[in-house]
């Protein structure tokens, strides 16, 4: 029987976590444009829009991640597209993580004075405008700790797209299990590994937090 040193866990394990990495900042950063057009719709004037973009986020929000993965996956390859786990885990967590985001930040839209929106509107700007110039650089002070939060949520998400074969840390945990028949050992790294990425972030998160409230009451 082959043996298994730690270190050989660990250094396979780390190859892993690299794809966790990579799809959290993926789905961040495309999930946070994605976000942001669903709040302007949100937002927007018009009715249908609202309600569309309203659709959407209680689908997303409604609904497991997994089977959003689920629908992702095989609902493409319905469609005759050959769709590989990693674009797939992209995608449904970038549309997951729009609907999440765009919600944060509306409650920071909404947490701008009306006096704000009524001041700028007699400055005759569009809704667009308004947003931009005016609501959106206030919104983004608060918005800033409980989107740096939901970072963490992005990385807990990752674990679920081991489900479509996705080989992300706790996929590779799996795999390495079957391996070395070593499971408290591996699944003990992967629980270090997801603390040491998520707990830096939970920490920044509140201390921003800590940080607005004092700037707020001063």
């Amino acid at each position: 029987m082959i043996t298994f040193s730690t270190w050989d866990i660990i250094r396979n394990l780390l190859l892993a976590v690299r794809w966790t990495i990579l799809l959290s900042l993926t789905a961040f950063v495309l999930g946070s444009a994605l976000g942001l057009l669903i709040l302007f719709i949100r937002t927007s004037k018009h009715k249908a829009l609202q309600q569309a973009a309203k659709i959407y986020i209680e689908v997303f929000q409604g609904t497991p991640l997994l089977m959003q993965l689920f629908l992702v996956f095989f609902g493409l390859a319905l469609f005759g597209l050959e769709v590989p786990a990693w674009l797939a885990a992209g995608l449904a967590l970038t549309l997951w993580s729009a609907s999440f985001l765009a919600e944060i930040w509306r409650g920071c839209v909404e947490a701008i004075p009306r006096g704000q929106w009524e001041a700028s509107s007699v400055l005759a700007m569009s809704n667009l405008q308004q947003m931009r110039h005016i609501i959106l650089p206030q919104a983004l002070r608060i918005a800033i700790a409980p989107t740096v939060g939901f970072g963490v949520q992005i990385i807990k998400g990752t674990a679920v797209t081991s489900i479509i074969g996705f080989v992300e840390l706790s996929k590779a945990g799996t795999v390495i299990t079957n391996a070395t028949f070593m499971p408290f050992t591996v699944f003990a790294a992967v629980g270090l590994f997801y603390f040491v990425l998520c707990w830096p972030l939970s920490k920044y998160s509140q201390f921003l937090e800590r940080k607005f409230n004092a700037a707020h009451h001063h």
